[in-house]
């Protein structure tokens, strides 16, 4: 993982921000020294042990905890039209506020996302664009998990997703800004992947491995269990 990918933690409190940050910071590396800044008086940026990244900041609890996208390099400027983007893919979704980077804020180019939000089937998640110099951008480390109800819906969502024929692979693919996401039927592959049957795991998972996109019949025909329409 890399801050590409994080986890924006939401705190009614300062105290809370200060304590969950004494919990990441063991071995951890600070990304944004924890403190006051013009947008929030209590904000910091770690990153913990495992290389997983947090942003702790006071704000209304709900929901939480959020994923935040940021696009740094060649997609530096793009988290508006990722939004909107993946907005049009999934029902019931929404963009939302956005914050724009001012003229004095370089190098930031003006109107760029400073901080945007999108609602996506009821999940929401953060759009940052940066355009300071970093060392990193969107890997597989960092991925957002469908858990498609059908095969109608993988199919769907793979086919306005799917951007790079060569990354896909078990479900997982990447998008037209390098972002990952793995379209699985997660609920009924756990059923089936936690079966006590150790004979039918195994034929489910020889089933899956050489797929590229989910084939949920497929999947349930390895199982055992009959197919659906």
């Amino acid at each position: 993982p890399n801050p590409s990918v994080s986890f924006f933690v939401r705190c009614e409190r300062e105290e809370q921000v200060e304590r969950i940050w004494e919990l990441l910071s063991p071995d951890g590396s600070v990304l944004m020294p924890l403190g006051a800044y013009p947008f929030n008086q209590r904000y910091g940026w770690i990153e913990d042990r495992f290389g997983v990244s947090w942003q702790l900041i006071v704000a209304p609890p709900s929901p939480r905890i959020v994923p935040c996208l940021l696009f740094v390099g060649n997609v530096c400027g793009k988290a508006e039209e990722a939004m909107k983007f993946y907005a049009s893919v999934f029902e019931n979704s929404t963009v939302g506020e956005i914050a724009r980077y001012g003229a004095d804020q370089p190098p930031d180019r003006e109107g760029t996302v400073m901080y945007g939000e999108v609602r996506l089937a009821g999940q929401t998640v953060i759009a940052m664009d940066s355009a300071q110099d970093h060392a990193f951008t969107f890997t597989e480390g960092g991925s957002l998990i469908v858990d498609a109800t059908s095969q109608r819906e993988i199919d769907s969502v793979w086919s306005a997703l799917s951007a790079v024929p060569e990354a896909e692979q078990c479900g997982w693919l990447k998008d037209r800004y390098g972002l990952s996401w793995q379209i699985v039927p997660e609920s009924e592959m756990n059923r089936m992947l936690q079966d006590p049957d150790e004979e039918r795991v195994v034929r489910v998972l020889n089933a899956m491995f050489p797929m590229k996109k989910i084939d949920l019949a497929e999947l349930r025909r390895a199982a055992g269990f009959a197919t659906e329409a």
